[in-house]
């Protein structure tokens, strides 16, 4: 610190400490101010140690305005606990009104909110990460911007696009965890929303791999990992026999889980009941694998 002294020792050079913002003295040790003013920009550091970027509460997509939101309380009294002016409480009552009013579009804003609500809802019913959470909500926004939302339920796009991201990101969730996570919303109607969208919006989603939907069951009902290997084994002969296309992936993974633990007294009304499927679908795609297995395994002429 230029033009200061130390007023122990007269000394002229200080030492200010960049972590704590102290200013001591190095010839004496007196500290001369105990906590300055740190003016440097405060830097997130990750695990590493490797300076990133600016501290504070990350953008989301989660909110309408991506986290940058400005909020003016009203209150009457300021830090100290002593009532403000009259004055000073109109000017506040003027900005605030002000800051509400210099929205772009309200009316988004809110439509916004209540799909953010709606979807962390969903994602904490179902289980959901953080990232199939903003992908669902970066898919909403696009509805929103494209005019799909108009004349449909908020709740009915906000289950469609997050549907949409668990196929996207190849996350294992069935339309029947999605109506027993949100009973006012069907599945039926989340498939329908789910096809807008992917018409809509140009959406690409993978075809869903009956494997990922196996340790799930399995799970489910305690079988062991040999069985999954079996089962797993079972679809890789029926993908190269070209069975899994177009069918139910749940259905064809409980059929194989099924033909995998015929001897382990698994019965098919708890396994079906394990995957959120009806036995029927059970019974035709266990037939269905047999039939393709069997010829497979028949010696040609």
């Amino acid at each position: 610190m230029k033009g200061s002294v130390c007023p122990e020792c007269g000394s002229d050079i200080l030492v200010t400490d960049p972590a704590t913002g102290e200013v001591s003295c190095p010839s004496c040790g007196y500290v001369v101010v105990e906590r300055g003013l740190d003016s440097r920009p405060d830097w997130a550091r990750d695990e590493e140690g490797v300076e990133r970027k600016r501290a504070g509460p990350p953008l989301s997509i989660m909110f309408h305005d991506y986290g940058l939101s400005t909020t003016i309380d009203q209150v009457d009294v300021d830090a100290t606990g002593r009532r403000l002016p009259k004055e000073v409480r109109e000017d506040l009552l003027r900005l605030k009104k002000l800051d509400s009013t210099s929205m772009v579009d309200l009316a988004e804003a809110r439509n916004l909110q209540h799909a953010a609500y709606i979807l962390q809802i969903y994602a904490d019913k179902l289980s959901l990460g953080r990232q199939v959470a903003e992908t669902a909500m970066n898919i909403y926004r696009r509805a929103l911007k494209k005019g799909l939302v108009k004349g449909r339920s908020i709740r009915s796009i906000v289950a469609g696009s997050l549907y949409a991201a668990c196929r996207l990101m190849n996350v294992p969730r069935s339309l029947e965890e999605f109506e027993r996570a949100y009973p006012m919303v069907r599945r039926r109607t989340v498939a329908q929303t789910y096809r807008l969208l992917v018409r809509n919006l140009g959406l690409k989603a993978p075809i869903q791999d009956p494997s990922i939907f196996v340790t799930k069951i399995a799970s489910r009902l305690g079988l062991s990992q040999k069985t999954v290997q079996e089962a797993l084994r079972i679809l890789d002969e029926a993908r190269m026999e070209g069975l899994v296309v177009g069918k139910d992936p749940i259905g064809v993974a409980a059929a194989a889980l099924y033909i995998a633990c015929e001897g382990c007294e698994v019965r098919q009304k708890d396994l079906a009941k394990a995957a959120g499927v009806t036995e029927v679908t059970v019974r035709h795609r266990c037939r269905e694998l047999r039939d393709a297995l069997s010829q497979e395994d028949s010696p040609t002429a």
